[in-house]
């Protein structure tokens, strides 16, 4: 059984009822709360002022002596005016951020009995906000019918303070700390992406996504967490958009928020292959398979009681997606070679560029499993997308690099306006996103003259980039031009615009891996279509087909 551990304040007139003969004859809040017989107290963290020291002195003898099991441990609160927001806040925030929480072991709770309202309802945004991973108390007195009752009862209670604008205020200060911690503490620009992370942030530290380890629970808090688990992310970006970047800060915010307790496992799904995968994602025993000479954990016991990243997840085979589908919805599984199911409570974080509606629909990917990751999806937008970004991620950059060198680089005036016109420029492609950002500005370091980067690096920089994405450009282009070939002679492709050869190839990529004509319509026509008083999406397909003279039959042929 989890030892209860109660945060409280010391009560300047509650708890200084009058004493006689060395025996307790009224009710003491404070005394009472470890007298609760359903409610053992291994350790009381009282705070009190320095104006109490006699009453705090008392209060801990009548407690050792009625309640010798109890652990108290005074915390001096340098804080004067004990009617000041601000700083009582401040003081037991700088507490709690640094008090050794182990809730695996311990079960917390907030008294709210005692001390002045701004203490109390400091406490209870600490405890709102999972500062203190716990739960609030509330001690009830005897009543007039029971004149030699000094214990009363409790129960757990919970308070609405939306009234007190002021102080949600502070609650609003530390989401803002929260966003700016997953962004990295780059002071980004664009509405829709600064938009996406304050998103983000409340759906990761709301209430629902705490998760801990099973084998540290009771029975009742194992309950709550089977059905309380924390419901699957997806993150969906072209490759160098920040989705593993992104995942590991959202496990850094958490477990700083103690909503966990386990670690970030981050496993590329791209890189499990065959017969591997399986061992690798569910772990194996001993025995297995030939060359299972030990037994092996896996990925997902891993991640017991923490996050999950599994990037790429669209390169998972199927039999493996069957078996993932089954751990996130019960949190258990088998391990190859067991007849034995295991347990992990984990959050799953999906990390993928493919559609996988496509996906589904070329049989590639399963549709329960995808309707079971996607209930958080969000799609994070590329460098492209974000231009009015790339200066603050520079200076980032930037930052990173002298950290990790430790050199002192910056640009001098010119060429930095030259590097950021070109990097703003609507002909720039960052193919590679936040990866090729990060390259440029690492090689332009690197061949800076004593920490400068001049107008002659740039130039020959941006060239270089201009080069790469010429190359990858002609990559995508010979693409298309091989799936027209598919369809149209040499001459009739060179009568096709260039601008319609692109969207052509990708609505004919989409009907090849779709199984009706109207499923390929949804996919292509998923937003505009949501305008339209009625939608027809298979019959706009077939009159945007039978422009190019084809139809649904011969594109499923060919």
């Amino acid at each position: 059984m989890k030892g209860q551990v109660v945060f409280g304040i010391l009560g300047q007139n509650r708890d200084a009822a009058h004493r006689e003969d060395g025996t307790v004859q009224t009710y003491r809040p404070t005394i009472a709360l470890t007298l609760q017989e359903s409610f053992p107290v291994a350790r009381l963290e009282l705070f009190y002022s320095s104006q109490d020291t006699g009453l705090l002195e008392s209060v801990i003898d009548d407690i050792k002596r009625l309640a010798p099991s109890t652990n108290v441990r005074p915390h001096l609160m340098q804080v004067s005016a004990r009617f000041d927001f601000d700083k009582v806040f401040h003081e037991m925030h700088e507490f709690v951020t640094r008090y050794p929480f182990a809730p695996e072991k311990e079960e917390y709770f907030v008294n709210m009995a005692t001390g002045t309202h701004v203490d109390l309802i400091c406490l209870f945004l600490l405890t709102k906000s999972r500062y203190i991973p716990g739960r609030l108390l509330q001690l009830i007195p005897p009543t007039k019918m029971q004149p030699n009752d000094i214990v009363g009862s409790h129960k757990i209670i919970d308070l609405d303070l939306s009234q007190y604008d002021r102080l949600m205020s502070l609650v609003v200060k530390e989401q803002q700390s929260g966003i700016s911690f997953l962004k990295q503490g780059i002071a980004t620009k664009n509405k829709a992406f600064n938009a996406l992370i304050d998103e983000i942030e409340h759906v990761v530290t709301s209430r629902t996504t705490s998760v801990l380890r099973h084998q540290s629970f009771g029975k009742r808090t194992e309950r709550r967490t089977k059905t309380g688990s924390p419901p699957p992310v997806l993150l969906i970006g072209a490759t160098g958009v920040g989705k593993s970047q992104l995942a590991r800060r959202i496990h850094e915010l958490k477990k700083q928020r103690q909503l966990l307790d386990g670690d970030f496992i981050e496993v590329n799904c791209a890189t499990l292959r065959g017969s591997n995968a399986m061992s690798a994602l569910f772990g194996h025993v001993k025995g297995a398979f030939t060359g299972a000479v030990e037994s092996r954990t896996g990925y997902l016991r891993a991640a017991d009681g923490g996050i999950l990243f599994l990037d790429e997840i669209g390169e998972l085979g199927l039999d493996e997606q069957a078996m993932l589908l089954r751990a996130i919805e019960e949190k258990r599984f088998q391990p190859v070679g067991s007849d034995t199911d295991v347990t992990s409570n984990f959050q799953l974080i999906a990390g993928t560029n493919r559609d996988l509606d496509v996906e589904v629909a070329a049989g590639k990917f399963r549709e329960d499993l995808l309707a079971r990751i996607n209930l958080w999806t969000f799609r994070l937008p590329s460098l492209a997308e974000r231009r009015e970004d790339i200066e603050p991620n520079i200076a980032f950059e930037l930052a990173e690099y002298e950290s990790q060198h430790h050199v002192k680089v910056d640009f001098n005036k010119e060429a930095h306006k030259k590097f950021l016109d070109f990097a703003k420029a609507p002909s720039s492609l960052w193919k590679a996103n936040f990866r090729d950002l990060n390259a440029a500005i690492v090689r332009m370091a690197t061949l800076s003259n004593n920490g400068r980067i001049t107008k002659e690096t740039v130039e020959r920089e941006v060239e270089r980039l201009k080069q790469q994405w010429k190359k990858a450009s002609q990559g995508t282009a010979k693409e298309n031009t091989d799936i027209l070939k598919r369809y149209f002679s040499e001459e009739q492709t060179e009568q096709i615009d260039h601008f319609d050869q692109i969207q052509l190839a990708e609505v004919l990529r989409v009907c090849r891996n779709s199984n009706t004509l109207s499923e390929a319509g949804r996919h292509l026509f998923q937003y505009s279509r949501t305008e339209k008083s009625s939608t027809n999406d298979a019959s706009r397909l077939r009159k945007y087909l039978a422009g190019f003279g084809l139809n649904w039959e011969r594109v499923k042929e060919t």
